[in-house]
């Protein structure tokens, strides 16, 4: 049984939790790769879906370490970010790994134009925001 006036302090969170939401993001489906052969580079395909573009807080995860893994037989590092995105955002979808969350602005300028993947989305109806996990693939 919940408490009385838990849903009250709970409201109140996640106010507080928007208030620290300073990041803008979009987070967006990208289709299939698309390779130049002018260049020879590989870039992801135009949107299949564009699921939400707003406030967020981008930050790393404490316990990441940048973990060191070779694609395409170069060494890539995985940083491990934690997005929340406010928990009444309305979004067109929901998210699946493989999506893309791109920072539009940040009051921390070396974050703008940040690009990472999802790599998971947290679910849970006493959250303060709504959690995704994402990486920095670089």
């Amino acid at each position: 049984m919940i408490a009385p006036g838990f849903e009250e302090f709970l409201a109140r969170c996640r106010v507080a939790a928007e208030d620290l939401q300073r990041d803008r993001i979009r987070l967006w489906m990208p289709g299939p790769d698309v390779f130049d052969r002018a260049t020879g580079t590989t870039t992801p395909g135009p949107p299949t879906a564009d699921y939400y573009t707003g406030q967020a807080r981008v930050k790393p995860v404490a316990a990441a370490s940048g973990e060191e893994v070779v694609a395409a037989d170069r060494p890539v590092t995985l940083t491990d970010f934690e997005v929340s995105v406010p928990w009444a955002a309305t979004v067109t979808g929901r998210p699946v790994p493989g999506a893309v969350v791109d920072v539009l602005t940040s009051p921390d300028s070396r974050m703008v134009g940040l690009r990472m993947w999802v790599t998971s989305i947290e679910f849970n109806s006493f959250a303060t925001a709504w959690r995704i996990r994402a990486e920095v693939r670089s």
